[in-house]
Protein backbone atom coordinates (compact mmCIF):
# COMPACT_ATOMS: atom_id res chain seq x y z
CA UNK A 1 0.00 0.00 0.00
CA UNK A 2 1.25 3.64 -0.92
CA UNK A 3 -0.38 7.04 -0.93
CA UNK A 4 1.06 9.58 -3.78
CA UNK A 5 0.13 13.18 -4.06
CA UNK A 6 1.19 15.35 -6.68
CA UNK A 7 0.17 19.10 -6.85
CA UNK A 8 -0.59 20.34 -9.92
CA UNK A 9 2.42 23.23 -10.95
CA UNK A 10 0.06 26.19 -10.82
CA UNK A 11 -1.16 24.98 -7.25
CA UNK A 12 -4.56 24.51 -7.98
CA UNK A 13 -5.64 20.51 -8.13
CA UNK A 14 -3.79 17.99 -5.60
CA UNK A 15 -4.00 14.48 -6.94
CA UNK A 16 -3.79 11.60 -4.73
CA UNK A 17 -3.31 8.07 -5.78
CA UNK A 18 -4.09 5.31 -3.47
CA UNK A 19 -2.11 1.75 -4.62
CA UNK A 20 -2.68 -1.42 -3.49
CA UNK A 21 -5.01 -1.74 -0.31
CA UNK A 22 -6.94 1.33 0.98
CA UNK A 23 -7.93 0.72 4.39
CA UNK A 24 -7.07 1.73 8.11
CA UNK A 25 -3.53 1.08 7.37
CA UNK A 26 -3.18 4.25 5.07
CA UNK A 27 -5.07 6.49 7.20
CA UNK A 28 -1.76 8.42 8.27
CA UNK A 29 -0.37 8.60 4.68
CA UNK A 30 -3.66 9.46 3.08
CA UNK A 31 -4.10 12.45 5.79
CA UNK A 32 -0.83 13.71 5.38
CA UNK A 33 -1.22 13.77 1.34
CA UNK A 34 -3.29 16.96 1.48
CA UNK A 35 -2.55 18.31 5.04
CA UNK A 36 0.89 18.88 4.49
CA UNK A 37 0.49 21.85 1.93
CA UNK A 38 0.20 25.07 3.10
CA UNK A 39 -2.15 26.31 -0.03
CA UNK A 40 -5.06 24.73 0.38
CA UNK A 41 -6.07 23.43 -3.56
CA UNK A 42 -9.22 24.31 -5.12
CA UNK A 43 -9.84 20.97 -6.09
CA UNK A 44 -8.73 17.69 -5.52
CA UNK A 45 -8.56 13.84 -7.56
CA UNK A 46 -8.70 10.85 -5.57
CA UNK A 47 -7.25 8.43 -8.02
CA UNK A 48 -8.01 4.76 -7.29
CA UNK A 49 -6.63 3.02 -10.65
CA UNK A 50 -4.12 1.01 -9.08
CA UNK A 51 -6.42 0.52 -5.88
CA UNK A 52 -7.04 -3.28 -4.95
CA UNK A 53 -9.40 -2.87 -1.86
CA UNK A 54 -11.70 -0.16 0.19
CA UNK A 55 -13.03 -0.77 3.15
CA UNK A 56 -15.25 1.49 5.53
CA UNK A 57 -12.53 3.17 6.97
CA UNK A 58 -11.41 4.39 3.47
CA UNK A 59 -14.56 5.83 3.12
CA UNK A 60 -14.43 7.56 6.38
CA UNK A 61 -11.07 8.99 4.99
CA UNK A 62 -12.57 10.21 1.93
CA UNK A 63 -15.21 12.20 4.06
CA UNK A 64 -12.63 13.85 6.34
CA UNK A 65 -10.64 14.98 2.95
CA UNK A 66 -14.28 16.66 2.04
CA UNK A 67 -14.17 18.19 5.21
CA UNK A 68 -10.55 19.07 5.21
CA UNK A 69 -11.66 20.72 1.53
CA UNK A 70 -14.55 22.53 2.70
CA UNK A 71 -17.30 20.41 3.31
CA UNK A 72 -20.45 21.10 0.95
CA UNK A 73 -18.15 23.42 -1.32
CA UNK A 74 -14.99 21.02 -1.56
CA UNK A 75 -14.15 20.17 -5.43
CA UNK A 76 -13.60 16.80 -5.28
CA UNK A 77 -13.10 13.78 -8.11
CA UNK A 78 -12.78 10.25 -7.17
CA UNK A 79 -11.33 8.74 -10.70
CA UNK A 80 -10.28 5.38 -12.41
CA UNK A 81 -12.24 3.29 -9.49
CA UNK A 82 -12.38 -0.55 -10.14
CA UNK A 83 -16.18 -2.13 -10.56
CA UNK A 84 -15.38 -3.51 -7.11
CA UNK A 85 -14.31 -0.10 -5.58
CA UNK A 86 -17.20 1.78 -7.53
CA UNK A 87 -20.11 -1.08 -5.83
CA UNK A 88 -18.93 0.31 -2.47
CA UNK A 89 -18.82 4.03 -3.58
CA UNK A 90 -22.21 3.60 -4.89
CA UNK A 91 -23.88 1.32 -1.78
CA UNK A 92 -22.52 3.79 0.38
CA UNK A 93 -24.11 6.62 -1.94
CA UNK A 94 -21.07 8.54 -2.55
CA UNK A 95 -21.75 9.90 -5.61
CA UNK A 96 -23.97 12.72 -3.81
CA UNK A 97 -20.88 13.75 -2.23
CA UNK A 98 -18.30 13.25 -4.38
CA UNK A 99 -17.84 13.42 -8.28
CA UNK A 100 -17.66 9.75 -9.21
CA UNK A 101 -15.48 8.57 -12.89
Amino acid sequence: MSVESEVSLDGKKLTIAIKGRFDFGSHQQFRESYERFYKVPDAYVVDLKETTYMDSSALGMLLLLRDHAGGEEADISVINSSSDVRKILAISNFEKLFDIN
